[in-house]
């Protein structure tokens, strides 16, 4: 019998409450078979502010790991070899840092740096169009990123200093060709900038070193093309465009976690389904096959989940490596001509899609048309899914079912115990009363000098990671460095000629406009630090269509923020969205500080992940409507909207 091809990597993205509770939830998984670590660092963490930021309050230990300096990274890591380890950290904005404190624990535990094998993502480009982790503006974000490429070719020869990642932008409504386009832009960008970095013999060598992580969605024919579709433009590009002779310097090395946009908070026992069909689209072809698997759990529309769920993911992994054959043959659809073609189409669309960006100077110049077409693409999808175009089982058809015993008793998710933050705050302020300040100070400040400088700041990063410094102090500096930045949204304020289906609203949103005297003000906001914005910008979008005045300024509000504005606009309506679990503690400071300012008359209406439960406690704060994920239809919820500012003025 032929020998069978090794297995992609088994990953679980993992991270959750503190570095200690992670840690032990690393290490059962390891025990359970997972052959790499996956971190998932939490919000303040990935936007560069320590746990008792003002912007940090309830985001702490919510979407993953709170790190703020090495003595949480030495926790995080502890009884794990690092040099045996194979780890991604999924990081951005802070990828320089996050990868100086690992390899500061790595030189603690007498690893050789130079045999530490993972990734950083790193990838900056993706975060202005769909995720929202920036720190700094596009330019000296791509030298930072190119700063940690040309320091692991120097010194961590296996590390993968970028990780492409196509996969939030298919999650913000990217159609096949526009994933292939703009992470295959991405990639050109960050090379190109490279160059002037390295030398000429060690370039292809760095080519090699960049990887891509992708999105696959339910439909997997297209999906399974578009990898294949991806293997060959890479390698076309690598070729034609770098002149990368080695052919093993031109694959396409990608991991992938499979789509979470589809997975539905009704019915949810049907994502396991969505799951497995998704993990086939980058496994079955094995000339296009993943290096990595990490599979979502089939709750994450419900909220986060427990390390049981994380294990009934991994199973499936194992099951269709070691229990079917698929490993034991070669390429099955190599000469299939119907694969062939829509290989074929893909390519050629994400062609047209690549030239277009390169008329306007490459993917840095093209953010702004890049965001918008995203928001474009997301509205159309969900347009269809409306229309009952997209068939979406359990959603918009076969709905009667009965209740799902998987999500009875606990609710099905796990929830962080709330004292978590105190916890992680006075151990970060224990941390800072211990270290040597007047050594985190010189740090620091030869860190401020490389930045400005324009020297690779990996060096000084790693010298104020073993200093003691903290992660909002190192984010700190780049932002007086560099300056803050606020993304584009995607969204226009002017009116667009998509009225169909929409005549109903747009008559009652003017008939109600006419009685207040004005055009009824909507102010959309996304307090704290959930920077996926999807649902706020397709509500915005679908608002301004339907004749509303709208305010919708991106991500990061504080709730002062968001109340000043709605004082300062006089707005009808507020409506905020929150993906991150932090709904809570968020809402009630706003709703508190809308009472102060006079505007409690004002309503208030609160979309995100949120369970039942949560709900009601919303509802109990004062909150008007709260929608989640089941709630697809936005016609509706512009006619609540309507009728929520309609009977308060007919009655004053």
């Amino acid at each position: 019998m032929a020998e069978k091809d090794k297995p992609w990597l088994f990953r679980t993205y993992a991270g959750h409450s503190t570095a200690e509770k992670s840690n032990a939830l690393y290490r059962g998984n390891l025990a359970k078979g997972q052959t790499g670590l996956s971190v998932a660092f939490d919000l303040p963490t990935q936007t560069g502010y320590d746990s008792d930021h003002v912007l940090a309050r309830g985001e702490v230990g919510k979407v993953g790991v709170p790190i703020c300096h090495l003595g949480d990274m030495r926790m995080l890591f502890d009884q794990i070899p690092l040099e045996q380890m194979n780890t991604s950290m999924t990081i951005n904005a802070t990828a320089p840092w996050l990868l100086s404190l690992y390899i500061a624990v790595a030189e603690e535990q007498g690893a050789d740096i130079a045999r530490l094998q993972g990734t950083v993502q790193n990838d900056i480009i993706k975060e202005y169009l769909s995720r929202g982790t920036y720190i700094c503006p596009p330019k000296p974000s791509l030298r930072m990123i190119t700063d940690v490429a040309a320091y692991t070719a120097k010194h961590l020869p296996k590390w993968n200093p970028m990780n492409v990642c196509s996969y939030h932008l298919q999650e913000a409504g990217a159609t096949p060709e526009q994933e292939l386009a703009y992470a295959l832009a991405t990639g050109i960008a960050v090379l190109d900038d490279l160059k002037t970095k390295v030398e000429p013999q060690d370039f292809p060598a760095m080519v090699g070193r960049i990887s891509f992580f992708v999105n696959a969605g339910i439909r997997f024919v297209t999906e399974l093309c578009k990898m294949r579709a991806f293997t060959e433009l890479w390698d076309e590009i690598c070729r034609t465009r770098y002149g990368i002779e080695d052919e093993k310097y031109r694959r396409f090395r990608y991991g992938v976690q499979v789509n979470s946009l589809g997975l539905t908070e009704q019915q949810p026992e049907n994502n396991v389904y969505r799951i497995l069909l998704e993990m086939l689209a980058v496994t079955l072809s094995k000339n296009a096959r993943a290096r990595a698997v990490q599979l979502p759990a089939w709750n994450e529309a419900l909220g986060l989940p427990r390390p049981w769920d994380q294990q009934w993911s991994l199973r499936m992994q194992q099951i269709v490596a070691y229990e079917t054959d698929l490993l034991e043959y070669g390429d099955l659809f190599d000469g299939n001509p119907v694969i062939a073609a829509k290989v074929e189409e893909l390519k050629s669309g994400a062609r047209a899609e690549l030239a277009t960006l390169d008329e306007m100077g490459g993917a840095i110049a093209a953010i702004e048309y890049m965001k918008s077409r995203l928001v474009e693409s997301n509205a159309e999808r969900l347009n269809r899914i409306e229309a009952n175009e997209t068939v979406v089982v359990g959603v918009n058809r076969w709905q009667q079912g009965e209740p799902s015993p998987l999500t009875a008793g606990d609710g099905g998710i796990m929830v962080v115990d709330p004292a978590v933050e105190q916890d992680q705050v006075a151990r970060l302020r224990a941390w800072r009363e211990a270290r040597d300040e007047p050594a985190v100070e010189a740090a620091l400040a030869a860190l401020r000098d490389a930045a400005q400088g324009g020297q690779n700041v990996m060096p000084p990063s790693i010298a104020a990671a073993r200093a003691g410094a903290t992660t909002g102090e190192w984010a700190a500096v780049m932002r007086q460095v560099h300056g803050e930045y606020r993304g584009p949204t995607g969204v226009s304020t002017s009116p667009s000629n998509r009225t169909e289906g929409l005549e109903p609203i747009r008559e009652a949103v003017d008939a109600v406009s006419r009685r207040l005297g004005r055009r009824l003000k909507f102010l959309v906001g996304k307090p704290g630090l959930d920077g996926h914005s999807n649902g706020a910008e397709q509500i915005a979008f679908r608002a301004r269509d339907c004749g509303m005045d709208i305010t919708y300024e991106g991500i990061r509000l504080t709730p002062e923020q968001i109340v000043t504005r709605a004082a300062e606009d006089n707005a009808h309506v507020v409506g905020l969205s929150i993906l991150s679990g932090s709904h809570l503690p968020l809402i009630e400071e706003l709703m508190e500080r809308m009472r102060a300012a006079g505007l409690s008359h004002v309503p208030v209406v609160v979309g995100g992940i949120i369970p039942d439960e949560d709900a009601e406690r919303l509802l109990g704060m004062g909150v008007a409507r709260v929608y989640t994920p089941k709630d697809f239809e936005l016609n509706r919820i512009m006619m609540d909207i309507v009728a929520l500012v309609e009977p308060r003025e007919a009655a004053a």
